[in-house]
C-alpha cells in the first residue's frame, strides 16, 4: 500500500476505541470543511453540533460555518480551545501536514474519513501518542452507536 492509498489501513482501531473516542470527544475540528450543505464535510460537521459536539471549523477560504467562526489552519485556532479531534476532509496528499498540525496542537485523536488513509501520516500520530482512525465515517460511527439521535 503507498502511503497515500484511500484503501483500508494496514493497521486499524478498535470498535471499542472508537467507542472510547466518541463517548470522550467534546470538540472536533473538521480540517477542510465547506459551507455548502450538500458537501460530506458539511454535513458532518452539522450532525456532530446537532449531537452536542462542539465543532471548530477549518478552512482558509471561509468566515464561518454553521455559527462557528472557521480558522484558517489548526495552528490558528486559540489555544485555550481544546481539540479532541482532528477530522480530516482533504485529499491524501494533505494529510502529514495536518497532522503535523495535530501533533503540535496537541490534539488526541485524529481521524480521516471515509476514503482517506495515509500510513505513514498515521505511524507519525501514533508515535507521537495520538489514536489514528482511518477510513472511517465519524458521523455513521456515531450514529451507529446512538441510532436514536439526540
Amino acid at each position: 500500500m503507498n502511503e497515500g492509498s484511500c484503501e483500508l489501513p494496514d493497521i486499524d482501531v478498535a470498535p471499542t476505541e472508537i467507542d472510547e473516542i466518541l463517548a470522550q470527544a467534546r470538540t472536533v475540528a473538521v480540517v477542510g470543511v465547506s459551507d455548502k450543505p450538500d458537501r460530506d464535510s458539511y454535513r458532518v460537521a452539522a450532525y456532530l453540533q446537532r449531537h452536542g459536539v462542539r465543532i471548530v471549523p477549518i478552512n482558509p477560504a471561509l468566515g464561518e460555518v454553521l455559527g462557528e467562526k472557521t480558522y484558517p489552519d489548526l495552528a490558528s485556532v486559540p489555544p485555550e480551545i481544546a481539540i479532541d479531534v482532528v477530522d480530516i476532509f482533504r485529499k491524501p496528499e494533505f494529510i502529514p501536514e495536518v497532522v503535523e498540525a495535530a501533533i503540535a496542537r496537541p490534539a488526541k485523536v485524529v481521524w480521516m474519513q471515509l476514503g482517506l488513509a495515509h500510513n505513514r501520516a498515521a505511524e507519525r500520530a501514533r508515535a507521537a501518542g495520538l489514536t489514528v482512525v482511518m477510513n472511517r465515517c465519524i458521523k455513521v460511527e456515531h450514529a451507529r452507536r446512538h441510532p436514536d439521535g439526540p
